[in-house]
C-alpha cells in the first residue's frame, strides 16, 4: 500500500525503535542543540513542526549541569543511575517537570541516563 507523503514533509508513521539502533551523540547535534563536554543523546525523535524533541541524556559521573532555563517547559525521567535536583536524590523511574523559570543546577555524581 502506497502512502501519500505529508504537505509539511515530516515523516508522520507510527515508529516503534529499538533502544540498541540508535547511536549516542555528542557535540553539536544536527543544529537542534549544542552539549557540553561529557554529555551524550540518543535522538529518538524529532518534529521540527511541532518543535518537539524526544531524546535519552547521558550524563557522565560528577557531571554538574549548572542553572539554566528554557524557552518551555521540559519533562526529565530517570532511566539509569542518580540524579541530585532541590535536595531530592533520584533514581531510575523519578521524574522532573519544569517551566521557563530558572532551575537548576542539576548534580550527576555517579553518572546517570534520562529520557
Amino acid at each position: 500500500m502506497a502512502t501519500k507523503k505529508p504537505k509539511d514533509g515530516f515523516d508522520h508513521r507510527f515508529k516503534a525503535i529499538h533502544d540498541r539502533e540508535v547511536p549516542w551523540e555528542s557535540d553539536d547535534i544536527r543544529g537542534l542543540l549544542k552539549l557540553p563536554p561529557g554529555v551524550k543523546v540518543k535522538v529518538l525523535n524529532y518534529d521540527p513542526v511541532m518543535k518537539r524533541l524526544d531524546m535519552k541524556q547521558r550524563f557522565p559521573a560528577g557531571y554538574v549541569e549548572p542553572a539554566h532555563t528554557h524557552r518551555s517547559w521540559h519533562s526529565i525521567l530517570v532511566t539509569r543511575g542518580r540524579m541530585c535536583v532541590a535536595g531530592k536524590d533520584l533514581r531510575a523511574g523519578d521524574y522532573v517537570f519544569g517551566w521557563d523559570i530558572p532551575h537548576g543546577p542539576y548534580e550527576y555524581p555517579d553518572g546517570c541516563e534520562v529520557f
